[in-house]
């Protein structure tokens, strides 16, 4: 799982195999998106530990005591010390409830199919039970927690699963919060962004090498900054054995062109994630461009991607909706 195990052995020996039902401490550390270390260290510090333990020392959390740790996270996630964060979260549990059936837990990593309406402040709606885990990750600004669930998203699902369904609505999410609170969150937004990014580059394939008329080349338009889609899809590209080429933010007209001139694409996906960056004399320009010897010139096919370009149609240009279609769409006009 990349650079740190959830699950992994840290010495105490106390997340054996499951005996008897309930959540061993690696569990619920996946589904609260923080380290198991930070799970024991809230046990041992604040006395937010299982009720229930089953041979000997060996911790299996209970669905009150899971509803306590998250409480405990979502307080940790607006800024309060954890000390007190532990005490109100105690406090709202009120005396020492009857603890529910050990093996009354559900599975919290669940198949494809599961799905949360999980509450970590952020409007997450119906969307894959990871997408919690790495939403309370980002709120805490836990980097090794984040990496891992990052990591672990693309290894269980593949990279365009995990992009669609965990990275995509977590990123959404967190651009919504900001947006609507007065910008309190930008550095949760950055935070993850970065993240996304670094594992996106562990997980890519080794580069492709070229193949004359097969290359795609990749770049945000002028003014365009928002680079994560186009490096989910030069990864995706990349493991499908095609070679790319990528140029990231704002790349410059001048530069775009002798970029396309050079490398001589078959395919140039022009990423606009508004309309005010969004060209379509742009985007034609390019389609327009030839390479190849005399004789036999060929032009390559502009791909508009991003919101941006919604409502500006270009001619002989598609317009893919998301991640699978944009890899569709290349690989027609590369293996064609």
């Amino acid at each position: 799982m990349g650079s740190m195990s959830l699950d992994g052995d840290d010495g105490d020996h106390q997340d054996a195999p499951r005996v008897g039902g309930g959540l061993t401490t690696g569990e619920v550390a996946r589904r609260l998106g923080v380290a198991p270390t930070t799970v024991r260290s809230w046990d041992r510090r604040y006395g937010l530990g299982p009720t229930a333990r089953t041979g000997g020392r060996h911790r299996r959390w209970t669905a009150v005591d899971v509803a306590r740790l998250e409480r405990m996270c979502a307080l940790t996630a607006t800024g309060l010390p954890p000390a007190e964060a532990a005490r109100l979260a105690l406090d709202e549990a009120g005396p020492q409830a009857p603890a529910a059936q050990v093996g009354s837990v559900r599975p919290l990593l669940p198949t494809a199919r599961g799905r949360s309406r999980a509450g970590t402040g952020l409007r997450l709606g119906d969307v894959r039970q990871e997408c919690k885990g790495v939403a309370r990750a980002a709120l805490r600004l836990d980097a090794a927690a984040l990496d891992g669930l990052l990591s672990a998203a693309i290894e269980d699902h593949g990279l365009v699963a995990a992009w669609s369904e965990v990275i995509m609505p977590t990123l959404q999410a967190v651009g919504r919060k900001w947006e609507t609170s007065g910008e309190r969150y930008v550095e949760v937004e950055h935070f993850l962004s970065w993240h996304v990014s670094g594992v996106l580059r562990r997980h890519a394939p080794p580069v492709v090498a070229d193949r004359p008329g097969a290359t795609t080349v990749l770049a945000c338009v002028p003014a365009e900054n928002h680079t994560l889609p186009l490096e989910v899809l030069a990864a995706a590209l990349a493991e499908r054995g095609l070679p790319v080429r990528m140029f990231g933010g704002a790349l410059p007209v001048e530069s775009l062109v002798a970029a396309v001139r050079r490398t001589g694409p078959a395919a140039v996906g022009l990423w606009a994630q508004s309309r005010t960056t969004a060209s379509r004399p742009l985007a034609q320009h390019v389609a327009g461009l030839e390479w190849g010897v005399r004789g036999a010139r060929r032009k390559p096919v502009v791909l508009t991607l991003g919101p941006g370009w919604a409502g500006q149609t270009v001619p002989g240009s598609p317009h893919p909706s998301g991640l699978a279609q944009a890899l569709t769409a290349v690989e027609s006009v590369v293996l064609r």
